[in-house]
């Protein structure tokens, strides 16, 4: 076969050549719309809301291509339905277009809980917000810090920060109420444990400040109140007054003090002791 071709005049094969040239061009023109479906459209169905699973076997059935682009969580979403989809619903595309669809992870991340302690609440709404976290409800406690956050609070418990908790899970917050318009006595803690003096000064709404164990004491739960700052009496020997809100700073030992002069609790006013 090949000997007769290279037996015939160049001029012969060169024409030769020129028309199979042509016949595959037109061979390849006349099957070109087959092979890319020219003039076959489709247009793209809506499918946001619906769930992936009956929305890939629609398009496939349509003849769509499908694939997740991306996955995302909303909470006010159910799980694995379809938020976006690219082209736009009501395009005109050709068969065997691909969409690619973004869909509601089916379980929430766990995101750090972030530290809000010490934020104001805006701030800490804010924070919150940002990190796909609800606000949930606010509780005040006597502070001299309006409005700060005092504690973070889930499920009422408090959570501390760098905990990792599921996106859209409610945070509570504790917040600071500021200093009360009415003054109380300040409360004689002398010789109470550490516990007995800390629920003394919570039921009056008075904060705890710097607590100042002495270098023995190894459970400061147990350890006894031998000063305090404000004391229970002025140097004039007049009750003190505090407010709730304000803090109360105390020093603690393991052993039980004695009172020097036991009557001191009980001290009178310069006033009452002149009209006596």
């Amino acid at each position: 076969m090949f000997g007769s071709i290279t037996n015939k005049s160049p001029w012969i094969n060169f024409l030769a050549a020129i028309v199979l040239s042509l016949v595959f061009i037109v061979l390849y023109f006349q099957t070109l719309d087959f092979w890319t479906n020219h003039g076959a459209y489709l247009r793209v169905p809506d499918m946001k809301g619906r769930d992936f699973a009956s929305t890939k076997s629609a398009l496939e059935k349509a003849g769509f291509e499908v694939v997740v682009q991306d996955s995302i969580y909303v909470d006010t979403l159910a799980p694995m339905v379809v938020i976006r989809q690219f082209p736009d619903p009501d395009a005109t595309v050709k068969v065997n277009r691909t969409i690619f669809l973004t869909i509601n992870r089916a379980t929430p991340p766990l995101i750090d809980m972030p530290n809000l302690v010490g934020m104001s609440f805006r701030n800490a709404e804010l924070e919150l917000r940002s990190k796909g976290f609800k606000l949930g409800d606010t509780t005040y406690v006597p502070d001299i810090a309006k409005n700060a956050v005092k504690d973070q609070l889930v499920n009422g418990a408090a959570i501390r920060p760098g905990t990792k908790i599921a996106m859209g899970s409610v945070v509570s917050l504790v917040l600071g109420a500021g200093i009360g318009n009415e003054d109380i006595s300040v409360p004689d803690l002398f010789g109470m444990t550490y516990e007995e003096a800390r629920y003394l000064l919570d039921s009056s709404g008075i904060n705890l400040g710097v607590i100042l164990p002495d270098v023995d004491v190894k459970d400061t739960a147990a350890a006894f109140v031998y000063w305090q700052n404000p004391p229970k009496y002025t140097e004039d020997r007049k009750s003190n007054r505090i407010r709730s809100g304000q803090m109360m700073d105390l020093r603690l030992s393991v052993i039980m003090p004695v009172r020097q002069n036991p009557d001191s609790s009980r001290l009178p006013s310069p006033e009452k002791s002149d009209q006596n």
